[in-house]
């Protein structure tokens, strides 16, 4: 897929005024979880609006931003110009990066690999951009280990991906990463919100992969 194919408009100002913000819920530290000690040049995957780029530590010295999305990527744009750090946002997609080969220390997503079409052609990609050593920080929704919980995410995926930008809520993404050849060194999962009952997308990992 082209970054021309990705235009979701509707999706896209919904996710941006209501999703992609941290609500006072714990979300921004989740989000500094994720990003806590990554340093040199850093390359984030589907950015969205920019709603990370707070949160990078000043070790961070290069961040590259790829949005395929145009109205977030121009979102995220303006967050980015708001920043006392220079940050580049790129057009481009999970599986075609616009970056060399080796050129990121660290790759960074968050809610992407929910939605590529095909979660090893972007693993590999990320693999592709990745120096030796780098790491992949990963925050991402899965499919719930409680298989009651999962034949009911099964049941929404059949309209929630219309509804929410291509987004599937049943994918297994730790075996995904594992699979495309990354070695675990630290997962953790979760419910997100602590209160969520019904949330499909509730059930999430957060932690660091590297090459194996």
């Amino acid at each position: 897929m082209s970054s021309a194919e990705v235009n979701n408009p509707l999706f896209a100002r919904c996710f941006d005024r209501f999703f992609a913000r941290d609500m006072g819920r714990g979300e921004d530290d989740l989000r500094r979880e994720l990003l806590a000690g990554l340093h040199g040049s850093v390359v984030e995957v589907g950015p969205g609006n920019g709603i990370n780029f707070e949160h990078y530590p000043p070790t961070v010295e290069e961040l590259v931003a790829v949005e395929p999305e145009p109205y977030l990527r121009s979102r995220a744009q303006e967050t980015a110009a708001g920043m006392d750090r220079a940050i580049r946002v790129l057009d481009g997609t999970a599986d075609r990066l616009p970056l060399a080969d080796a050129a990121a220390d660290a790759v960074v997503i968050a809610g992407v690999l929910c939605s590529v079409p095909d979660q090893q052609a972007a693993l590999a990609e990320f693999r592709r951009v990745l120096r030796p050593g780098g790491e992949l920080r990963f925050y991402e929704h899965v499919r719930s280990r409680r298989p009651r919980f999962a034949r009911y995410q099964d049941l929404v995926g059949h309209v929630w991906p219309r509804l929410m930008g291509g987004c599937e809520p049943n994918r297994d993404t730790l075996a995904a990463i594992e699979r495309a050849g990354f070695a675990v060194d630290r997962c953790r999962g979760f419910g997100f919100p602590a209160e969520a009952r019904a949330y499909p997308v509730a059930p999430r990992i957060l932690g660091v992969a590297r090459p194996a």
